[in-house]
């Protein structure tokens, strides 16, 4: 079916920032601001003669990015196939919110406001002591749902697909006040620092300065958001992730060629 081909693409990018929709504040749910401010990068962005360019060999009719919401969504729904799932998604600005988050997903931060999935169910776990806090085993099953999506998307088909809608995200790179830079690049940057998340071995060990949890570990706290996010979820669901970010490079890197600067096209 088409259409179901066709949201191949946007999985592309979901593989590559599936970390970030296990977010969790690991404290009780706090009000979303009325507003999301452009946060400051805490890495710089690509910067070269040459980049990595992916072009679509003959671009299909695309829905304009406004009026890509019902279209993305019904693509989604034959994709994943399953209702229970398909609950996890937020139907508003969808491609804006997948380019969104993949973008804040090597700072400091990254709003849920911009989620493109709703946050993982319950609480975070923790176990231990005030002084012996660590991750619980269990906080790893919340995100099964998310890794189910993951695990199934197929990497090839996923690349050859994002290719032939990569306008839509490319435009929304651009509305998000990029409009010289080229979204594959910060893909590929982005997929680059998660894959550099270490491996740590559990149990994670925790402390609760204030209200939230962070590692006790300062360089491991000092990571970018979607490198912790990844640390936090588990080792299981860590190592899963990265091998489909492994399978989706690949595939990419086999579909880009160099393209001197000065074109976001």
């Amino acid at each position: 079916m088409k259409k179901t081909t066709l949201f191949a693409a946007i999985a592309a990018i979901f593989c590559s920032g599936i970390a970030a929709y296990f977010y969790c504040q690991y404290s009780q749910p706090k009000p979303e601001p009325a507003a999301v401010q452009p946060l400051p990068p805490t890495m710089p962005l690509i910067k070269r003669e040459e980049r990595r360019v992916v072009e679509p060999v003959q671009p299909p009719p695309l829905p304009s990015l406004a009026e890509s919401d019902n279209f993305m969504l019904d693509i989604l729904s034959g994709l994943v196939g399953n209702k229970s799932l398909m609950k996890l998604f937020r139907p508003e600005r969808v491609i804006h919110n997948i380019v969104a988050t993949i973008d804040n997903l090597p700072r400091r931060l990254a709003p849920m406001t911009v989620m493109p999935l709703k946050r993982a169910p319950g609480q975070f776990i923790v176990a231990g002591a005030e002084n012996s806090l660590t991750i619980s085993p269990k906080n790893a099953a919340r995100y099964t749902p998310y890794i189910k999506i993951a695990e199934a998307l197929d990497s090839k088909k996923i690349v050859e697909i994002y290719i032939n809608l990569y306008p839509l995200f490319q435009q929304a790179y651009e509305d998000l006040g990029y409009p010289k830079k080229y979204f594959n690049d910060r893909l590929i940057e982005v997929i680059d620092n998660l894959l550099d998340a270490p491996a740590i071995n559990e149990p994670i060990q925790l402390v609760q300065p204030h209200v939230l949890y962070l590692f006790a570990d300062s360089g491991l706290e000092e990571r970018s958001v979607g490198q912790r996010i990844l640390m936090r979820s588990g080792s299981r669901n860590e190592a899963s992730i990265k091998a489909k970010l492994h399978e989706i490079k690949q595939e990419l890197m086999l579909h880009m060629h160099e393209k001197k600067a000065g074109s976001t096209r």
